[in-house]
């Protein structure tokens, strides 16, 4: 039997009656360069860019190999003490064979960077737009610039095996916090925390343990996910003791 009815097909759409729209064809508002551009700011056209973040971020960084991420503050000067600090655990995470990711900023992320540049490892660099900041750091070798939180966010969990956090503000926070619950709800693979700086984080500690913790609002062992140091020796190998506890090296062959 004949279907005499009027139709149109869009593609995997299909419209009948009256549900049939005149107009142009896809290839043709495609290859039509008038017309407003208001549809690059439309949904649809953002799940393509959110999808091209994502593609371009696992493309880059799939053979990074073992990497830890420092995150700290973008207003650390470079003449404070903690400028240093970033700047030699960023240095002794690339002599111990990790890449060093950080969001890619300046401050203690720039220090970071610079002391895995400057010692010979691999120094990644996450940025995201933002209207206050201007760029990747000098010492970033391998960078991407991402417009959205989330798919940033996704990289630095997916290639990062353990976060060293430096003082910093909500960025700081946002990304410490994130680790903790995404550990905590067994999202990921446990991986070390470790804060550096016991002054600037130990107020911190305390509200969660004498507040959070004391109303039954986490439980004790969540706040173990954290270990606090001014060490960053030891920080390092808490990094390092993670990486062989995930990957042993394989024993030796008996000689037959």
């Amino acid at each position: 039997m004949s279907d005499n009815t009027h139709r149109r097909v869009k593609g995997r759409e299909i419209e009948r009656r009256g549900q049939v729209k005149e107009g142009s064809t896809t290839d043709q508002r495609l290859l039509d360069s008038r017309g407003p551009t208001d549809w690059v700011h439309t949904d649809p056209w953002r799940v393509l860019r959110i999808q091209s973040e994502f593609v371009e971020g696992f493309g880059s960084l799939a053979e990074l190999g073992p990497a830890i991420a420092v995150f700290g503050s973008a207003r650390t000067p470079t003449d404070h003490p903690f400028y240093a600090i970033a700047e030699d655990a960023g240095r002794k995470l690339a002599e111990a064979g990790f890449a060093v990711i950080t969001g890619g900023g300046p401050g203690a992320m720039e220090a970071a960077n610079k002391g895995a540049c400057e010692a010979g490892g691999v120094s990644v660099g996450l940025g995201i737009e933002l209207p206050f900041e201007s760029g990747l750091n000098q010492w970033v070798d391998k960078g991407i610039n991402f417009r959205y939180f989330f798919a940033r966010k996704t990289m630095f969990v997916k290639y990062s095996q353990g976060f060293v956090v430096l003082p910093g503000g909500l960025g700081t926070l946002d990304e410490l916090f994130e680790a903790l619950t995404l550990v905590q709800t067994q999202k990921v693979t446990s991986f070390p925390i470790v804060l550096i700086g016991t002054a600037y984080w130990q107020g911190m500690f305390d509200w969660l343990r004498e507040t959070v913790l004391a109303e039954g609002k986490i439980n004790a062992k969540d706040l173990d996910m954290m270990v606090v140091t001014d060490d960053v020796d030891e920080a390092v190998s808490l990094m390092v003791a993670a990486r062989e506890d995930r990957w042993p090296t394989p024993a030796p062959e008996r000689p037959e």
